[in-house]
């Protein structure tokens, strides 16, 4: 089950308190490295699935690009990821902050903040925890200091829609989403969004043809979490209608829609 943790600020003494709240979570199911189609992005993505066997494995990370990229699938994938890799995993984005649970007491944690650009006050503070515990466990570590063997090791996968210097948040926040690695993630070009749609609609087990692909691709925006977005509603359409995916079942459920 996954719970959601408590968004009141807390004054920093030492460790953020978040962390220390009992929670029984357990893993998700997310889309995966493999589900992404790379595109542009073959660097960013051979980091994130040689991830955590990387160097500079304490740096914080920041991926930023436009809408519809696949930051948020990148993030969620990394969720299944750190937890086969026996860490905790905090998710933290615009709407909620969620907690995995590590099967082993002191083991490391995968903090994955999203949608940076869109954080309020709340979320920002929960935010600047992270890096800061992040850093201070890390000094620890570096100058042979005794640790709590409880709490392991934290570390940050970040991204926004801008560079870091640019994000509406508050300095020390921006100041440390910028400072570590960057990576930009680029759009899929039009036979890199067919293929992506293609791959999903075949994951779902639905046969997605040319006409209405054509159809998606120049009368929508080529925003991919649009467009996925619209191919999950169809799908649920086409199976309570037992019809196929075609452009008049889309005409059809979209003024139903608006009815």
């Amino acid at each position: 089950m996954i719970s959601s943790l408590s968004l009141t600020p807390v004054a920093h003494s030492g460790q953020p308190s978040m962390r220390q709240i009992p929670l029984d979570l357990g893993p998700v199911s997310v889309p995966g490295l493999e589900e992404f189609i790379e595109g542009d992005n073959h660097e960013l993505l051979a980091w994130l699935k040689a991830w955590p066997a990387v160097e500079r494995l304490g740096t914080p990370v920041y991926l930023w690009g436009p809408k519809g990229a696949g930051k948020t699938h990148l993030l969620r994938a990394m969720i299944e990821r750190a937890l086969q890799a026996g860490f905790g995993v905090i998710w933290l984005n615009a709407q909620t902050c969620q907690m995995w649970d590590a099967p082993d007491l002191g083991a490391p944690t995968l903090a994955l903040i999203d949608e940076c650009e869109q954080l309020d006050v709340n979320h920002q503070h929960l935010a600047f925890n992270l890096f800061i515990e992040s850093a201070a466990g890390a000094a620890a570590l570096a100058g042979g200091e005794r640790v709590d063997a409880s709490v392991g090791p934290l570390y940050i996968i970040a991204a926004g829609a801008t560079p870091a210097i640019d994000l509406a948040v508050r300095d020390d926040l921006r100041t440390r989403l910028g400072w570590g690695l960057t990576f930009v993630l680029h759009t899929l070009p039009e036979d890199g969004l067919k293929a992506a749609l293609t791959h999903e609609a075949a994951r779902r087990g639905m046969t997605l043809g040319d006409e209405l692909l054509s159809y998606l691709l120049t009368r929508y925006s080529r925003d991919l979490g649009f467009l996925m977005n619209l191919l999950d509603r169809l799908d649920r359409y086409a199976l309570a209608e037992q019809r196929m995916l075609t452009v008049p079942l889309l005409k059809q459920m979209l003024a139903s829609e608006t009815a």
